[in-house]
């Protein structure tokens, strides 16, 4: 059921939404919101799909809000010289 929902939901992101300007307040945009959160969370990611839904309104300030945190990067240390006093 997941897959299927998601695939409409990427259906709607390659051939429809094009053709209407970007006006989604959230980043990432609600329906790729959407589709990271039900392959993620699966029924609970619908009812957050949802909720997204009816917080993106005119009124409502945006911003960057993750369905599914980022993984976290650690930066490469560099190591330095051993046996050096």
């Amino acid at each position: 059921m997941r897959r299927l929902i998601v695939a409409f939901i990427n259906l709607y992101q390659k051939w429809i939404s094009p053709a209407f300007p970007a006006r989604c307040k959230y980043y990432p945009s609600c329906s790729s919101y959407a589709a990271s959160a039900i392959s993620h969370y699966g029924l609970r990611g619908v009812l957050m799909s949802i909720w997204r839904l009816m917080r993106c309104n005119p009124w409502s300030h945006g911003g960057v809000d993750y369905a599914v945190q980022p993984a976290k990067t650690f930066k490469n240390i560099e190591k330095t010289s051993v046996g050096v006093n």
